[in-house]
């Protein structure tokens, strides 16, 4: 597997801009009848699936007739806030929950949705997506689509079984969020000149799931954010989102890494993600993006991308102004504020106000229509490329190294947490 059989300009197109996704007409491809709404279940009933179905509901006309889950008690807990919220819309609630290990097979054979959120942990996301696209489900799979190179081998071929027949949309919602969708492309129409670099970074407390920190694979499963074999470490499970703004702005993903990391202030005795990377990635035209992240201890929530050029620079932080200050100085808002972007609120589960208000109702309402419209999606790609250039920096640290793209293709190394789901 080359590196041009990867990317935006491999087996199908990821687009960029303000859709950042590829719109298809087979025709073969039939719309939802007028008037019927979108029939979704949602696979993984932790705090981000929770958010999912709250967002949908609110936001779309789409349905939420189904849940699975591992656990009885995240099954009970979304199915109140499913009938709760579907009550007010005078709508049924929720038809049928599937528990257990089988749980992801049983939503996928039923009858009773039209398309599955994917929210599970990162771990599971290779195998869950391959599932609902061979069961015709449409799918909304969240980041990262996989956690190792082998992962994503398999999701290549999952996005080309796709194509055509259902949509499948990754879970980048910032690149549906008004500022930045008007940010980047203003960037790209030259108002930052050319870009000589950039900085990101992703600063976040450490993550507490509020169940008993052990060993068992219950344990494990549950806090699943705090173990590198099934979140795939805070670089490629939440760093992403950095990561692949920096892939938008610069149209394509990094030729090599270098960088470092280490546990400090994050050594807890079941924890074994990293508390910190320092990444410098190359893009093409020689341009270095340097990369820095925390995950642990009780401080600040807050991430920001710049990137400077010959006409000026950009920042685009969570919370704070964003915009271009240089020859075209534009600010979200009309506003002339150059005050430091203000702390952010954050939340485990992925919801968010200020620059970030509009991303998940946004995302959510593009999917859906997809689905109804027969216009269908395809973000495989994107998912991968992203997902690949945060594993790139991911190993450049665990290695200490300048490590390539192509190299990193190369890599057979598959992450296993060895928890049989059967025995629990």
């Amino acid at each position: 597997m080359k590196s041009e059989d990867i990317g935006r300009r491999s087996f199908l197109t990821a687009a960029t801009g303000a859709a950042a996704f590829t719109i298809l007409k087979p025709q073969a491809v039939r719309g939802m009848q007028a008037n019927s709404a979108v029939r979704v279940g949602l696979l993984g009933c932790g705090g981000r699936g929770t958010t999912h179905l709250e967002t949908l509901l609110k936001n779309t006309d789409a349905r939420i007739t189904a849940l699975a889950d591992m656990f009885q008690d995240r099954l009970d807990k979304a199915k109140q806030k499913v009938d709760e919220l579907s009550a007010a819309k005078s709508q049924p609630g929720v038809q049928k929950t599937f528990l257990g290990p089988d749980a992801y097979q049983q939503i996928l054979e039923s009858k009773e949705i039209d398309a599955v959120v994917i929210a599970t942990p990162p771990y599971f996301h290779v195998q869950h997506l391959a599932a609902a696209v061979a069961a015709g489900k449409h799918v909304y799979c969240e980041k990262p689509v996989a956690i190792d190179v082998p992962g994503i081998r398999r999701v290549l071929e999952i996005g080309k079984k796709a194509e055509g027949k259902v949509s499948l949309d990754v879970g980048f919602q910032i690149r549906m969020a008004p500022p930045y969708v008007e940010l980047v492309n203003r960037i790209h129409a030259g108002a930052l000149g050319e870009i000589a670099s950039g900085a990101a970074y992703y600063y976040c407390p450490r993550i507490a799931l509020n169940y008993p920190d052990a060993s068992t694979p219950e344990a494990r499963l549950r806090n699943w954010i705090q173990d590198r074999a099934i979140s795939g470490d805070i670089i490629v499970e939440q760093n992403i989102h950095a990561i692949d703004i920096c892939n938008w702005v610069l149209q394509g993903h990094p030729l090599k890494a270098t960088g470092r990391g280490g546990r400090n202030g994050r050594n807890f005795p079941n924890d074994t993600c990293y508390s910190h990377f320092d990444v410098v990635f190359q893009y093409p035209n020689n341009v270095d993006v340097s990369f820095n992240s925390t995950q642990f201890g009780k401080g600040q929530f807050d991430v920001n991308e710049r990137f400077f050029g010959t006409r000026g620079s950009s920042q685009s932080p969570y919370s704070g102004p964003l915009g271009v200050w240089g020859e075209e100085k534009w600010v979200w808002g009309g506003g002339d504020s150059d005050k430091p972007a203000a702390e952010g609120q954050f939340s485990a589960s992925g919801s968010f106000s200020d620059n970030l208000a509009q991303a998940d109702p946004e995302k959510q309402k593009a999917f859906i229509e997809s689905v109804a419209s027969g216009k269908l999606h395809n973000q495989a790609a994107l998912g991968v490329e992203s997902a690949l250039t945060t594993m790139l920096g991911r190993e450049a640290a665990y290695q200490g190294r300048e490590l390539t793209w192509d190299e990193l293709l190369r890599s057979n190394e598959q992450l296993d947490p060895g928890i049989d789901l059967n025995k629990l």
